[in-house]
């Protein structure tokens, strides 16, 4: 049985500006890789409405899953849950569970739940709440769209705690090695290889450090028995390899 499928969402012109960088898409993949769904597709979108909602829909009818980051927070442009709600077709209001649980914030919460703090305690109709141990506002589950906030540590946290409720597959393995042979003459022993072994994905990376030239190999599988085998024949291939290049 194939494993779960997942895409992530990236929200926010910060990204697009190049200001920040998406420090949460690689904990994403790591986290998934490890509880065997696999991700698919990554995008990034602006804070515009439209934009978050053909994305969402478009993802969400294609994946098992949808991951997105960013756009939950107090200000204006933190407009990701109603583009969420748009996109299901649901009501959006302060929930009293999400309210409940960011008052636990603040050491005096009918003074500091402001209407702009509130805004984090509005949550799509039908959803389920994601814990956040770190600043408490929840992110939160409309379907198979999971959405949560976009500073690296929340995200994180809320990664850990939901992760492992998921349904996953097989945990994607990896292995590999540094060649330091130029990627043309890798190419088509890699290509043959890949060939023979068809449960495993290979990868090329190549690099030049001090005027040599090399590559990172790198092989994926779900399968222990598949990668093992590539491996041995990876190993066998560079030996060869590097005896003709001499």
């Amino acid at each position: 049985m194939p494993n779960p499928t997942a895409a992530m969402l990236t929200i926010g012109d910060e990204i697009l500006s190049g200001r920040t960088e998406d420090a949460n898409m690689p904990h994403l993949a790591r986290a998934l890789a490890a509880a065997g769904i696999d991700l698919r597709e990554t995008r990034v979108v602006a804070d515009v409405a439209a934009e978050i909602i053909a994305a969402v829909d478009a993802l969400r009818s294609r994946y098992d899953h949808v991951f997105t980051s960013g756009g939950i927070g107090p200000t204006h442009d933190d407009i990701t849950a109603d583009a969420i709600a748009a996109a299901f077709g649901v009501g959006i209001d302060v929930r009293e569970d999400a309210r409940a649980i960011l008052a636990t914030n603040y050491a005096n919460p009918e003074r500091d739940l402001n209407p702009a703090r509130l805004r984090m305690a509005r949550v799509p109709d039908g959803a389920l709440l994601i814990d956040n141990p770190v600043s408490k506002a929840p992110g939160f589950t409309l379907g198979n769209v999971h959405v949560m906030a976009g500073v690296p540590a929340v995200f994180h946290a809320m990664v850990a705690g939901l992760v492992p409720r998921l349904v996953g597959g097989k945990p994607l393995l990896s292995a590999s090695v540094r060649a330091m042979l130029p990627e043309g003459v890798l190419a088509g022993p890699l290509g043959a290889l890949a060939a023979a072994h068809p449960a495993v994905a290979i990868g090329c990376y190549p690099f030049n450090r001090d005027g040599r030239y090399g590559a990172n190999l790198v092989l994926r599988s779900a399968h222990p028995e598949a990668l093992a085998a590539a491996e041995a024949g990876l190993a066998a291939m560079l030996v060869e390899v590097e005896t003709s290049a001499v």
